[in-house]
């Protein structure tokens, strides 16, 4: 069989993009405008795409030809659309939850280190994630990636910078247009439906190998960095694990994974769901957060003493943890069906304890060197914002720094076995995330405000739909 030859438009692109300056052969970010259009025109990008995301993590925004793109043109959203819930609805105003009387228009400030092609999309198109601006302007408070921001402006006041790894899990999942009907498993390359118990399987992985390698692809493309992929232990669970780095790259990653992963698996007629629970009886999905901060000016890591010892900080890390992160699990935890997956004997924690690489526990410290001390925080789901995960967990640590927070005495047993100490329903993690004064310090009441009333919002929602359990057993017996 003869080779394929390449398409002519594609090796012409390729052509061009090699004859550019090294500062503009990345797939991924240019330095300004004057960059970012020699890099559209050498990729032939026709049309862009301005995202940014939603208060679920949702990419909202605009598409324009690339003409218009770099042309200064002002780009706007609506104010409404950070507080209406994830099914599109917009909830009835509180005492702290207000809409902004006129819905004005908030601008979109492309940021141009994102700047990325659409891998799957069939005419040229890219992408760049945007910030979110008044119209003269000013800081947004509320907006996930802002929040962040926010977090990390407290460390770098002490002279420090969080580094972060998050591990995505999800699912693959047979296409299902009846959200009656529960999701099953999709069939693999073998023609059969994978079944659990695949932990660490490679031949689980090479069940969906041409979508994997999509995957790899797609990412490649946009130049996200995937440091391991695993079958985990759910059928047809997958984990993605990312190198360590900036928390806003690593969030922006996790934002931009998520789609890239739908799209791949949309490909190969298969769903892929990053529910916290999709499938009764089965493992949930997490997002898992490996956290260290460094000295901006040396680069040590500050959980760690000279001597190689753990640090004060590393300790008052964990006790701001064990203190604060239950109390934000509104933030770790966004949705009604979060708190199934937090539910014992479901290979996830649901403690606030603490334990030297001891999976049972919430806060697990991995074995590392000295240099690469680290806490990992167990409790997020994957159906969480990856910014406002960041945001809340780092916030914790913090906290619990600035406020020389003990922690207990690490867990060497199973730390599962006892009772819940966290909150078991949505309606109550939003309670706790708004009594606790010290939120307000660090995330600004505007932000609690408007995000504990999406959130009741979206609890009322739930509140509407006869579930299968309430008609199996109360149909007749009540």
């Amino acid at each position: 069989m003869p080779p394929k030859k390449t398409p002519l438009k594609a090796s012409k692109t390729v052509s061009k993009v090699a004859a550019l300056p090294p500062s503009l052969r990345s797939a991924r970010g240019v330095n300004n405008w004057k960059e970012a259009v020699h890099w559209l025109r050498a990729r032939g990008i026709e049309d862009i795409e301005c995202i940014t995301p939603d208060l679920a993590g949702v990419p909202r925004g605009k598409m324009m030809p690339t003409s218009k793109f770099t042309s200064n043109t002002s780009l706007a959203l609506p104010s409404a659309i950070y507080r209406h819930t994830i099914s599109g609805e917009y909830p009835d105003e509180t005492e702290s939850f207000r809409y902004e009387p006129r819905d004005s228009d908030l601008k979109l400030v492309p940021d141009l280190s994102t700047l990325s092609i659409v891998p799957w999309e069939t005419d040229p198109t890219a992408q760049v994630i945007c910030d979110i601006v008044n119209s003269e302007g000013g800081e947004v408070s509320y907006t996930p990636r802002n929040v962040l921001k926010r977090i990390l402006a407290l460390y770098a006041e002490r002279g420090w910078k969080p580094v972060v790894a998050p591990e995505i899990e999800f699912y693959l999942v047979a296409t299902n247009d009846d959200p009656d009907y529960p999701l099953h498993p999709p069939k693999g390359r073998s023609g059969r439906s994978i079944l659990g118990g695949q932990g660490y399987s490679i031949a689980g992985i090479n069940e969906f190998d041409e979508l994997i390698d999509d995957i790899y692809h797609f990412s490649e493309k946009q130049g996200l960095e995937i440091d391991t992929l695993i079958h985990e232990e759910g059928p047809a669970q997958l984990e993605i694990n990312l190198r360590h780095g900036d928390p806003i790259e690593l969030a922006d990653q996790v934002f931009m994974f998520k789609r890239t992963i739908r799209e791949a698996a949309l490909k190969h007629g298969i769903y892929a769901t990053f529910m916290a629970k999709p499938m009764q009886g089965q493992p949930g999905s997490a997002m898992h957060i490996h956290q260290s901060v460094v000295n901006i000016e040396t680069g040590k890591n500050v959980f760690t003493n000279p001597d190689g010892g753990p640090s004060p900080e590393f300790f008052h890390f964990i006790g701001g943890m064990q203190k604060y992160v239950p109390n934000a699990m509104a933030m770790l935890a966004p949705y009604v069906n979060s708190y199934r997956r937090l539910a014992p004997n479901m290979s996830c924690p649901v403690n606030n304890a603490w334990g030297y690489d001891n999976r049972t526990t919430a806060f697990r410290v991995p074995v590392s060197d000295p240099q690469a001390r680290r806490v990992e925080n167990r409790l997020p789901s994957s159906d969480a914002n990856p910014y406002l995960a960041l945001a809340a967990s780092l916030a914790s640590g913090l906290l619990g720094i600035m406020k020389q927070i003990e922690p207990t005495a690490p867990t060497d047993d199973a730390a599962n076995e006892g009772s819940i100490d966290l909150p078991r329903g949505l309606l109550e993690a939003v309670a706790l995330m708004e009594d606790e004064p010290a939120f307000e310090e660090v995330f600004g009441k505007e932000f609690i405000g408007i995000y504990a009333g999406v959130k009741r919002g979206e609890f009322e929602t739930f509140m509407q739909v006869i579930s299968p359990w309430e008609r199996e057993f109360l149909l007749l017996n009540v």
